[in-house]
């Protein structure tokens, strides 16, 4: 009679093995699909795209009682009429940080000279480390503000240079007349890596300030987004869109280390012939990777064409953020920088609510540069190869990130099916290995070669518990 190859609990342990690494793998991905961006939370009646990632959070009226915001993570909340809320981040003692606040209040909401926000970051003994403003100055129409506070890590400084825990306050400023509806708010706090080694601090006293030439080979259609999550992406060029009376459109530039940004907005002429007279029509604003606002200029509209152009800034270097200037402190470092249009709804009165064209023209001057030598991953604070291919495609972020989420869950699947692989291989080469000792001992004894069930071939294949 033969004898079958035992499998042995060598054999049925590495069955079980493969299958827990299998399904570990194959688990991984499937939780990676999961965590993509999605639609946890409804839009409803805001006029902005709030990241469909973002999860609630409740802002704290004391500093102790304040919740934790991860690094990475968007958030969502509210904010009353001159209402303040808490916010909680660990901070160690090596990497830079950032906090950003989007304040979204309703369309068609009342807004006076000085209504906005302002973010502070503290330490635990209170001082600030950090702190931007933000309101609607002239253009008194409700709209997305963004501002942000950072905590910066210098060397002659002993200021909020500990690690430790550090406070986020978020203040809503508004006029008595002012419409009183709460704001939405969609934050997110960033980390940046600290240097190796640190380089210069002094500013170089002449850099180049007057704008270039407008882009050359006539207008492209790229329609903006309604968030920063969702900002269309460009390049160098001539840009056309449809702006409605109240709406915001969002795009991002990918701008590098050395590299200048200059931007220009033009709204084209009535099409019905009105000449009504709209002051400071259209806001134009300049943000920062890490959503810290830069520069605003508006331009009012009297049926005739309008174009706006925003100041030069500094090119892009590490060392602006030793400047006491707040326009070059903001341009510190390379990665998406975000211009924001807002037409202003007072646009109905005078032109009624149809879309009134808008072109943007976006140059980006200067040879890139090699960035601080970071002591760990830039993260967003860099310009990659799948950036400039987004700004060339028109990509949006969420597209841009839906994409490599995509990716990360195929490499996941391919990591999968190669451990499988790679599994059954293994197993089998350990049957064929037990077979062939089987059969030295079978055949030193009986003479034949060895032989499965019932006189058949050697049995070969997965445990039967598969």
């Amino acid at each position: 009679m033969g004898v079958r190859p035992a499998l042995g609990r060598g054999g049925r342990g590495l069955g079980r093995g493969l299958t827990a690494a299998v399904g570990a793998t194959v688990g991984a991905a499937v939780f990676t699909a999961a965590a993509l961006p999605g639609t946890a939370w409804a839009a409803g009646e805001s006029p902005y795209g709030f990241d469909g990632g973002a999860q609630e959070i409740k802002g704290a009226a004391t500093s102790l009682d304040a919740q934790q915001l991860k690094a990475g993570q968007s958030y969502r909340d509210a904010i009353k009429k001159d209402g303040k809320l808490y916010y909680r981040v660990d901070l160690d003692d090596k990497k830079n940080a950032y906090v950003s606040v989007v304040a979204v209040p309703k369309s068609g909401g009342k807004a006076e000279y000085g209504d906005g926000i302002k973010v502070t970051l503290q330490d635990g003994s209170g001082a600030q480390c950090g702190y931007q403003d933000s309101s609607f100055e002239s253009a008194t129409f409700t709209r997305p503000l963004t501002a942000y506070a950072h905590r910066t890590i210098e060397a002659d400084s002993s200021t909020c240079q500990q690690a430790g825990a550090y406070y986020v306050l978020v203040e809503r400023t508004s006029k008595a007349v002012s419409t009183p509806d709460d704001w939405e708010l969609e934050i997110r706090y960033l980390p940046e890596p600290g240097v190796k080694q640190t380089g210069p601090t002094e500013l170089p006293e002449n850099w180049p300030s007057t704008a270039p030439p407008p882009p050359t080979g006539g207008p492209q259609k790229r329609q903006g987004g309604a968030g920063f999550h969702d900002a269309t992406s460009l390049r160098q060029g001539e840009w056309r869109a449809d702006i409605k009376p109240g709406q915001t459109l969002f795009y991002r530039v990918p701008v590098d280390w050395g590299q200048q940004v200059f931007a220009s907005a033009e709204l084209g002429s009535s099409a019905t012939g009105a000449t009504g007279y709209v002051p400071n029509a259209l806001v134009l604003s300049l943000d920062n990777p890490a959503r810290g606002h830069v520069d605003q200029d508006t331009v009012s509209y009297d049926g005739k064409p309008a174009t706006l152009a925003l100041d030069a800034h500094r090119p892009v270097a590490f060392e602006n953020r030793y400047s006491s200037n707040s326009y070059t402190n903001a341009m510190r470092f390379a990665g998406w920088y975000y211009l924001t249009a807002t037409l202003s709804p007072e646009i109905v009165k005078e032109y009624g609510d149809k879309p009134v064209p808008l072109t943007l023209r976006v140059n980006v001057t200067g040879t890139a540069k090699a960035g601080p030598a970071y002591d760990g991953d830039a993260g967003p604070f860099k310009v990659t190869a799948d950036d400039r291919d987004a700004a060339a495609s028109g990509a949006s972020g969420a597209e841009a990130q839906k994409k490599d989420g995509m990716v990360l869950v195929a490499a996941a699947g391919i990591g999968a099916g190669t451990v499988l692989l790679v599994g059954l291989g293994v197993w089998t080469l350990a049957g064929r290995r037990r077979a062939a000792r089987d059969a030295a001992g079978q055949g030193g004894s009986q003479g034949g070669p060895p032989t499965g069930p019932q006189g058949g071939p050697p049995q070969f294949g997965p445990p039967t518990a598969w």
